[in-house]
């Protein structure tokens, strides 16, 4: 994942540990069915250069609770070759959803959208759409003016989310039951 300028993302892994070290026997704990692994890509440049993620644990607890494994949280600069970098290795590495947080605005440095269109085999317009919209019913303005992406490379539904809690919030919300339907149309044509 290294760039043409040299970088390397770093990658942010978002732990919970449990202070209850007791271990009861003849307790057994079944799992929900997972929705898919995930992997969740931090586009800034300042969390690219150690500054607090404050988006990437928002971002990996609501996709926990809504039934992914999240591989890892990375992240990287607002740099097109790093950011087409961190998703074809999220892609190659075979996950199922590929979410990058960042990078979708009009300023000269939101690349994001560019860089993920050049991973896509096919875009899901409907999807973003659909977060355009849901952000402006939530009044998340920078989910409305968002350029955001949503589509498919390979078997990997790729998502970019604007960067605000606000956005984060809406966007999971709305993406994570399309989310779960497209990676269940994929996961049948595998069979």
């Amino acid at each position: 994942m290294n760039s043409a300028s040299g970088a390397t993302p770093r990658i942010l892994r978002h732990v919970r540990t449990s202070s209850d070290a007791a271990t009861t026997v003849g307790t057994m704990e079944l799992e929900s069915p997972m929705a898919g692994r995930a992997l969740v890509v931090i586009v800034d440049d300042r969390t690219a250069h150690g500054d607090l993620d404050s988006t990437g644990p928002l971002v990996t607890e609501l996709l926990t609770e809504a039934g992914f494994l999240v591989d890892a949280t990375v992240a990287v600069t607002a740099d097109e070759v790093e950011i087409r970098n961190a998703l074809n290795t999220a892609v190659i590495g075979g996950v199922d959803l590929v979410i990058s947080v960042g990078g979708t605005g009009v300023t000269p440095r939101d690349v994001t959208p560019e860089a993920t269109a050049e991973v896509l085999d096919r875009e899901l317009p409907g999807i973003s759409e659909a977060l355009r919209s849901s952000g402006l019913t939530a009044g998340a303005v920078d989910a409305v003016i968002s350029r955001g992406l949503v589509g498919i490379s390979g078997s990997t539904l790729v998502a970019n989310l604007a960067s605000s809690r606000a956005a984060v919030r809406d966007g999971m919300a709305t993406l994570t039951p399309l989310a779960s339907h497209v990676i269940g149309q994929l996961s049948a044509i595998d069979e």
